[in-house]
């Protein structure tokens, strides 16, 4: 078992964001001491790396927790989790283009402003459009 701290280090998961997981029943419950200190099996660290994986990837609280129960669910078909990945493969397509007009519009109002002394800015003008 380990302390929250050491649960942390070990997963990349601050100790504020497992006591949140805890909260909202993402992650089982941990055990507690009888001092209402937190700890932690390695079966509950493996759950917490998972979270995290999941969240890199960009997957919602709600999705992440979809997620958790599909892999806790020996029984389950891979056809769900497949589902839900291509999903969010589509949603981070959309996000990549979305940046990508960004840096563009942006790129070329940096390359129109003379950044001189003079108060023209195209930047600002077209940020207060």
């Amino acid at each position: 078992m380990q302390s929250i701290g050491e649960a942390a280090r070990e997963t990349g998961v601050t100790a504020k964001m497992i006591r949140h997981y805890d909260s909202i029943g993402l992650v089982k419950p941990s055990v507690r001491s009888d001092a209402g200190y937190r700890y932690y099996a390695d079966a509950d660290l493996h759950a917490l790396r998972f979270v995290k994986r999941a969240r890199n990837f960009g997957f919602s609280l709600e999705q992440t927790a979809t997620l958790l129960a599909l892999w806790r669910d020996r029984h389950r078909a891979s056809a769900a989790v497949k589902s839900m990945a291509l999903a969010q493969v589509a949603a981070l397509d959309a996000k990549i283009l979305e940046l990508q007009a960004m840096r563009q519009t942006l790129v070329h109002l940096a390359q129109n402003c003379r950044g001189n002394q003079r108060p023209e800015c195209p930047i600002l003008e077209d940020l207060s459009a």
